[in-house]
């Protein structure tokens, strides 16, 4: 197949379809990233498994997992004078208790949308004077740009920019879902950009160690179609294994250039994930060769705001796959798109926002 209308053709989807539901038993699987999320319900894929097969969604948008007392870190050096924040777009409607860096910016600070790391350390470069921080925010996928950006700032001597890791790893905060044990999960859709970087060992424990199938999927239609029909062959089979279906990306040793420029400037570090709460070695903190650039050693000395979430907001139970949005009493009441409470509907991976936005009312 070379054309992404291939990977949509209706025919070639209800022949996968058939043989899913070919299988006499009901399953329950889980899928971790953000794309497939949207995927799922944009193609109506969801309401197709129905009613043998439940697809719930996990941890997989990195938007929604950073914590609410990250978000208040990230706002308090907004405040500071002479200083760019510099984030994706994603972030700038996230809610806390001191506002959301929209509202920071409609207060007059310095907040800036970029689409990567380079045109944050572009804008630090054409800004000598300003002090111009990167808010990292992203899993594996993206953690290699951001380790790239300061390795060139580096080598270009560019002092004024600095980076505030909120990266967080993905096969460590499935293990937690897992040893959380609130969802009985029968398989794993395995995340298709973070695969391309790390390839299919750090899922092996999964298969190993619970006895849960893995399938690393690709973001079409058919691809889905087909990583849940492998899934199921397993479960039927008895077999526990982590399988390759997006081939035309991901390899079994993933990316070894991009890994080795990853764990060149980061290294694991504990984090608090917004629904998980705190997990050890699930992050990725700079190293101390590159201190010069990490952001964290400035929140040592400027207030912030003690993280509050809105009792109500459901999103932590969201991201676990222990609620649908459907469940949570603010879903298109007071929370919504133009007026997110939380940000499982802020982020364009978010459930919440899937849900808005495409799942039969």
């Amino acid at each position: 197949m070379k054309f992404i209308e291939e990977f949509r053709d209706r025919e070639l989807c209800q022949r996968v379809l058939g043989k899913i539901k070919s299988y006499d038993f009901p399953a329950t699987f889980m899928e971790v990233c953000g794309t497939h999320t949207v995927s799922l319900f944009r193609f109506g894929i969801k309401q197709m498994l129905q009613p043998n097969i439940r697809v719930i969604s996990g941890p997989g948008c990195p938007v929604c997992v950073t914590s609410q007392q990250d978000i208040e870190s990230a706002l308090a050096l907004a405040s500071l004078p002479n200083t760019i924040l510099l984030t994706f777009g994603d972030m700038m409607k996230v809610p806390a208790k001191s506002g959301s860096l929209e509202r920071k910016r409609a207060e007059g600070a310095d907040v800036r949308v970029v689409y990567s790391p380079l045109d944050a350390l572009k804008i630090a470069k054409n800004n000598p004077d300003k002090l111009c921080i990167f808010l990292a925010v992203g899993f594996e996928t993206t953690a290699p740009a951001t380790a790239s950006a300061i390795l060139r700032a580096r080598e270009e001597n560019v002092k004024n920019f600095k980076v505030l890791s909120l990266h967080k790893l993905i096969p460590p905060a499935m293990r937690a879902i897992l040893e959380m044990g609130e969802s009985k999960i029968q398989g794993f859709i395995c995340p298709g950009h973070v695969s391309t970087i790390i390839g299919a060992k750090p899922y092996r424990f999964i298969a190993e160690e619970y006895g849960i199938p893995c399938v690393i999927a690709g973001f079409e239609p058919l691809d889905i179609l087909q990583a849940i029909y492998m899934l199921m062959d397993m479960l039927d089979k008895g077999e526990s294994d982590v399988k390759i279906q997006y081939k035309r990306a991901v390899r079994e040793e993933g990316n070894p250039l991009a890994l080795e420029i990853m764990w060149r400037v980061f290294e694991e570090s504990d984090a608090v994930w917004r629904g998980l709460g705190y997990l050890p070695s699930t992050a990725l903190k700079i190293r101390e060769e590159f201190s010069d650039y990490d952001a964290m050693h400035l929140l040592k000395d400027i207030p912030i705001r003690e993280a509050e979430e809105n009792p109500l907001c459901r999103c932590g139970e969201v991201i676990r796959g222990v609620a649908e949005p459907t469940e949570c009493p603010l879903f298109k009441r007071l929370c919504n798109p133009s007026h997110p409470v939380g940000p499982c509907m802020v982020s364009s991976e978010g459930t919440c926002s899937a849900y808005y936005k495409y799942a039969p009312s």
